[in-house]
């Protein structure tokens, strides 16, 4: 038994190992393994990366795949980073720029040393505003070159080309969405909304303890939004859901089921409400076996440079 369950682990093991993207050899600042460069501009980004390098000592490489096999870009780009060793060692400052074109994933990855002057919002910009616009309209050359050579200029102290918006023009998001496939935002957003949305409703229905649902949720109604819009488009679904509730309330107070139900707690101390039981001694309310309850509680190599995961992804 113990030797069929070493051999089954291990046959595991071995199907995720296959199932890794490859790490394609470094032969140069750019590696197009997807193919999806013209030579003159393979050329040209080239030359660019190593008059770069020649400056600053900075190693900045681009590398294009069709794909990462399912395995995220985050992950595939710190393999990448480490088997290549982007950056002078103890400077850790290289940069890799991985396109993974079926995917329609990329990913800017930060050395170290970097990260102060290439911080991931930076990072972000760049392939927000120069490499994904370019992106969705099949111009892998035009993405490729405009956005590496804007890191390029970045790196040397630069101002961001043009296009792009200077750093004070998004100030007003607070916080912004993280960058995420729409497939993630539907399912975050299913998961998010559901819970607080069950809530929201149940306040809207129940007599006496619904204001203080009313209440409790604001917080809520204020921070998880976030993680799917960014805090400007929360601030106006809060506003919403501050307007919107005691509206919906009063409405449905009107209705007779409401005022049975406020009757029948003032009554009995408890009311069913669309199958749960409202109590009016504590707040609480139950369903089944669950309970709530509101009382208490080029001849190129790298440098042996190494990246802790900082930089920026993207996708288009």
């Amino acid at each position: 038994m113990r030797g069929l369950v070493f051999l089954v682990a291990a046959a595991w093991a071995l199907a995720g190992h296959a199932q890794q993207a490859d790490v394609p050899y470094l032969t140069g600042r750019v590696v197009d393994q997807a193919e999806i460069l013209k030579p003159a501009t393979h050329k040209r980004l080239a030359e660019v990366l190593r008059a770069h390098e020649q400056k600053t000592t900075n190693q900045v490489a681009v590398l294009t795949v069709r794909t990462l096999n399912g395995e995220s870009v985050e992950e595939y780009a710190v393999r990448v980073f480490e088997q290549w060793k982007l950056g002078q060692k103890g400077k850790d400052n290289g940069v890799l720029v991985l396109v993974a074109s079926e995917d329609r994933r990329m990913r800017v990855e930060v050395g170290y040393g970097l990260e102060g002057t290439l911080p991931d919002a930076v990072a972000a910009r760049v392939i927000r505003n120069v490499m994904t616009p370019r992106f969705k309209q099949g111009d892998y050359d035009g993405g490729i070159v405009q956005g590496a050579e804007a890191i390029v200029a970045l790196l040397e102290g630069e101002q961001p080309p043009a296009g792009e918006e200077p750093a004070t023009a998004r100030q007003g998001e607070f916080i912004q969405a993280p960058d995420m496939p729409l497939h993630e935002k539907v399912l975050m957003g299913a998961f998010i909304f559901g819970i607080i949305g069950l809530f929201t409703i149940i306040g809207v229905v129940t007599p006496g303890m619904g204001w203080f649902l009313y209440l409790f949720l604001i917080p809520f109604w204020a921070m998880f939004p976030v993680i799917i819009f960014g805090s400007s488009v929360t601030f106006y679904i809060l506003i919403a859901y501050l307007v919107g509730f005691p509206i919906a309330k009063f409405l449905v107070s009107r209705s007779d089921t409401y005022r049975t139900a406020a009757r029948d707690i003032k009554k009995k101390g408890f009311a069913r409400v669309g199958g749960f039981t409202v109590g009016s001694s504590g707040g609480s309310w139950s369903s089944g076996g669950s309970s709530w309850s509101s009382g208490g509680g080029g001849g190129f190599s790298g440098g042996g440079g190494s990246s802790g995961g900082g930089g920026a992804s993207g996708s288009w």
